[in-house]
Parts: structure tokens; sequence; C-alpha cells
């Protein structure tokens, strides 16, 4: 086996390592105190290519593989969450169900301008009571002569209100199968369609500098070739689409643990007590010691996922692993470099 990555998805690294360091470092402090979406960033990453990644150059994309995608996603998050989830939700939610599910017209109509940047896509799946239980989405839909008729609310849904969003892909209920469960299908909604109505949330504990909306559906009427795919298979679209979106946030974890080691190695080194850096100390090399190994095991992890997915082998599993494991260890290093940070401080 080898688990050299190759010269592009080095000099990929490398790039975005520079541009979040020089670019959203110095910026990313006081837009999280501000709750402030920024569209100079927004433009900044489109123009390095961090949207339609994983799409072909054909639809406006980068043509790259996933793992790119999600290297690029990593290094977004050591530097900042908030610009990472932009990069995930909108490539994997936004873009994802586009490119994989829709018609040739859809993409060609929607897929540039995503892969641009000129434009964003919400994922509208979370409601209120139907969150992990996606299947009770309670948002119906009824097919009024040639138009869709909408109405629901969807709630928690990324990149939906800013004032370049395009859209957003929702799931809804749109009859009752034969088997008595609820027939369920993803249908396109612009923005600016009547009936269709977004707030911006605020007040979040984390990623605040991301856009956060909620939907509401009001008799909102589009046309029936708005529907993505086959009627009544949205939900296998959504869960599909997770499995992706999956990874992702595996890489905002391990994105955010790297982010963690790397600012209390750095601390550590330059803090000195009792004559020399608290490096060190025994105690505090134990704690980098375990943020690394961790970090490690879970870099593999997270990669070996995206290998199967790029090479269309079952991936769902380790998808679900890489995500769970990698938000784990964001949290054990984020609490070291804490507890390193204000123990020392506080001696």
């Amino acid at each position: 086996m080898d688990f050299t990555l190759s010269v592009d998805h080095e000099i990929l690294r490398d790039s975005v390592r520079k541009f979040a360091e020089k670019e959203i470092k110095p910026v990313a402090k006081e837009l999280d105190k501000k709750e402030e979406f920024s569209y100079d960033t927004l433009r900044k990453m489109a123009e390095l290519g961090l949207f339609g990644v994983f799409v072909s150059e054909e639809y406006g994309g980068q043509g790259m593989d996933y793992l790119s995608y999600i290297i690029a996603t990593e290094e977004i998050a050591r530097v900042d969450g908030s610009h990472a989830a932009t990069i995930a939700a909108e490539n994997s939610l936004g873009i994802g169900p586009l490119y994989y599910f829709g018609n040739e017209e859809q993409k060609k109509k929607y897929l540039p301008k995503l892969c641009s940047g000129e434009a964003l896509w919400g994922f509208g799946l979370t409601e209120a009571n139907a969150g992990s239980d996606a299947a009770n989405s309670k948002t119906n839909a009824t097919l009024d002569g040639d138009e869709w008729v909408i109405n629901g609310s969807k709630i928690f849904i990324t990149n939906a209100s800013t004032r370049v969003s395009a859209g957003v892909t929702v799931l809804c209920k749109t009859g009752t199968r034969s088997d008595g469960k609820p027939e369920l299908s993803c249908i396109l909604v612009e923005s600016g369609t009547k009936g269709y109505v977004t707030h911006e949330m605020h007040d979040k504990m984390m990623w605040r500098a991301s856009n956060t909306s909620s939907l509401f559906f009001e008799d909102c009427r589009v046309p029936k070739e708005n529907l993505l795919g086959e009627r009544g298979h949205g939900f296998h679209q959504m869960m599909k689409t997770l499995d992706g979106g999956r990874l992702s946030i595996g890489a905002m974890g391990l994105g955010g643990a790297q982010g963690c080691f790397d600012m209390a190695l750095k601390y550590a080194k330059e803090r000195e007590q009792f004559g020399k850096p608290i490096a060190s100390f025994q105690v505090n090399a134990f704690k980098m010691a375990d943020m690394a190994l961790e970090i490690e095991c879970a870099r593999l992890l997270l990669y070996k996922a995206c290998w199967l997915r790029d090479n269309n082998l079952p991936f769902s599993k380790e998808a679900a692993m890489a995500k769970l494991h990698c938000s784990e260890v964001m949290h054990n290093c984020a609490n070291h470099a804490v507890q390193l940070h204000v123990f020392t401080k506080s001696s």
C-alpha cells in the first residue's frame, strides 16, 4: 500500500494553507465576533478554485478528485471553521445534488455559477422535528397542473440567505407510497420565488461567520420541471449526498484539530517557566504526543474513506466513522490546547 499523497495533492495543500493564513486568519476573529458573512473572502476562495472542486470542467468545476476537496476543506478549517463550513456545505450539499442527480438542463443552468462562486445554493433538508429523522419531513409539495405548490419550513440551512444565494434544494413530501410511507422528492426553488422567504439566524455558538438560515414556503409555486431526478427518490438523493458530506465534516474536524495542535505547539515552545520552554515539561509533552497521535489516526481514517469513494467502492460506513472520529479528535485536541494555555498562564 502507498500512503503518500500525489504531488498535486501536496501542492494543493500548500497553496490552500498559505491562502488561509494570509487571507482568512487576519479577519476570522472579527468576523466571528460580528457574526458577519464575508463576501470578500468568498470571492477570494472562489478565485482559488475552492468551489466545484470535484465537478467536471464541462460544468465549470475543477475536475479534481474528492480527496483534493477534502484536503482543501481541512486546510481552511485549520484556520477557521466558519469559512470551512461555507466551503463544505456549498460543495457537498449545494453543488453535490445538482451535479449527481440533476438533468442536463439543470446542470448547465446552475452549476457554472455555483462552481465559479458567483452564486451559492442551499440544502433544504432539516426541519424543527426532522433532523436525524429526515424521513419525517413535513414540508409538502402538491402538483397543480404544471407547477409544484410548496408549503412548510426548514431550519439550520447553510448558504441560503446571502445576497448571492441562488436557491435551495428542498426535500418535500409529494404523496404517499403504496406501503403507506411518505413519498419524498427533491424540488429546486430559486431565490426570489413568490412564497419563498429566508431569515438569517444569529447567536450561534460556532461557525458564527457562516450563513445559516430558516426557510419558509407558503403556497410557493415552481415549475414541475424543477423536480430533481425522479419523483419519490428524494430521500435516497439526500442520504447519498450526506455520505459525501460526512467526509467534509470529518475534514473540518481534522483541520480544526490540526489547528489546535499547531497553536499549542508554537505556544509551548515560546512560553518559558523555570528558565525553559514549557514544551520540555513531561506533562505538556504527553499532551502534545496524544494530540499528534490522534490527528494521525484520524487523517488515515478520513483519507481511506476518500480513497474508497474516489475508487467507486462502498464508503458509507467509513464516511460515518471518519466524521465521528475526526469530530471527537478535534474536541480532544481543543481541550488539550486550552488546558495547556490556561494552566501555564496561571502558573
